[in-house]
């Protein structure tokens, strides 16, 4: 069921990224960071929610400033 969950959400993600066609690069690298992130903290977590939304919070963080 967690994988099932964990699946779930990366494909919202990718499916989410076609909304940045707007986006300034370093918002869209902010999203992708983000994205990445949260499954990371998924798969790193088991699935744990907190895990995910950590993983999301450090990677829209990096994506963020490695875009600067």
């Amino acid at each position: 069921m967690k994988r099932i969950a964990s699946a779930t959400v990366i494909a919202m993600m990718l499916a989410s990224l076609g909304a940045c066609s707007g986006m300034s690069r370093q918002g869209k690298n902010t999203a992708i960071g983000a994205g990445v992130g949260a499954a990371g903290g998924a798969v790193l977590t088991g699935g744990s929610a907190l895990g995910t939304l950590g993983g999301a919070a450090v990677g829209g963080v990096i994506g963020h400033e490695a875009s600067k």
